[in-house]
């Protein structure tokens, strides 16, 4: 109860705290990332715009923001908890802080959530994704295959995976779709979901595991980063497949890659067949001076003689190897 009384002022000394610019920056919806640098100096990506610097803010305030969020978290931020991770009060947006030592002066990004859904069609107006690219992610929603998004850091990768899951709610309406998050990105238009998130004392794994008995028809991870990789593929692998997630990797053999590292996290034996059986589309989105790009779909036909047999998805490829 207290908690409660307490959040509203929390929220209040935040507001103020971030001042009259940044406050218009969240509720602006062509901002996409907020970042402020430890020597004062606020920058501010736009989509089509780029990263641009925005004005300054001095160290007291930015200690005041970190230390509003910790306890909106019900943690604690000083020097030996300089680290704080999570939603930021306001609008539940991606929020990271550091304090010193780790850093010379408080610094902190705010990842800002998806104002609306971008469907595949606008993603091809835009130039994103071409025709057949984006035919091949709606075949692949339709015929219930695992799809993963890699890409780089503010690449898309999360934007693009709300696009198909909106594919998955047009195409099948009935499916139930059960989505696990550290912090809170995807956009679910599914009138049958439910949204999981981890926390302090509950990781990806265990959520995973309490997924199956949520009957689930889809399993959609917002980004596998540890070894709870092993145990989505396996789920996929067992009578719940069309699901997605996301991973850090820079191109789409890479991705696969990736993968391997997870789940020997896991694991010491090695994954390949199951990450071969389990994934059965890979899609590289990338950021270029130009924007955003998808520049390959890797499809994944299985691992054989020691290597994943891929298709790149043109209608002139030919099959190879990864």
């Amino acid at each position: 109860m207290a908690q409660a009384r307490s959040h509203p002022r929390l929220v209040r000394k935040l507001e103020e705290a971030l001042g009259p610019l940044l406050r218009a920056a969240l509720e602006d919806p062509s901002v996409v990332e907020i970042m402020l640098n430890p020597d004062g100096r606020i920058f501010v990506e736009r989509l089509g715009e780029g990263i641009r610097e925005a004005e300054t803010m001095l160290a007291g305030t930015a200690e005041i923001i970190i230390g509003s969020v910790a306890h909106a978290l019900q943690s604690e931020a000083d020097d030996t908890r300089p680290i704080v991770s999570g939603e930021l009060p306001i609008g539940g947006h991606r929020f990271e802080g550091l304090l010193p030592p780790v850093v010379g002066a408080p610094t902190f990004t705010i990842r800002k959530r998806a104002s609306q859904l971008i469907a595949l069609d606008a993603y091809v107006a835009s130039g994103v994704l071409s025709e057949g690219q984006a035919d091949a992610l709606r075949m692949a929603v339709a015929s219930r295959r695992n799809i993963v998004v890699s890409g780089g850091t503010g690449s898309g990768k999360t934007t693009l995976a709300n696009a198909v899951i909106a594919e998955m709610a047009r195409v099948a309406p009935d499916h139930r779709l059960v989505i696990l998050e550290d912090t809170a990105e995807i956009r679910c238009a599914a009138e049958n979901a439910v949204a999981l998130h981890t926390s302090d004392t509950v990781d990806m794994a265990r959520l995973l595991k309490s997924t199956m008995r949520l009957r689930p028809d889809r399993i959609i991870v917002g980004e596998v980063r540890d070894g709870a990789a092993l145990t989505l593929l396996k789920a996929w692998n067992t009578g719940h497949p069309g699901g997605i997630t996301t991973v850090h990797a820079n191109t789409a053999a890479s991705a696969l890659r990736r993968l391997e590292q997870l789940t020997a996290e896991a694991s010491r034996q090695p994954m390949h067949e199951v990450i071969g059986e389990a994934v059965d589309l890979v899609v590289s989105i990338e950021r270029t001076p130009a924007g955003r790009r998808v520049r390959e779909i890797l499809q994944v036909e299985g691992f054989v003689d020691g290597r994943y047999q891929t298709c790149p998805h043109t209608t002139e490829a030919r099959r190879h190897v990864a």
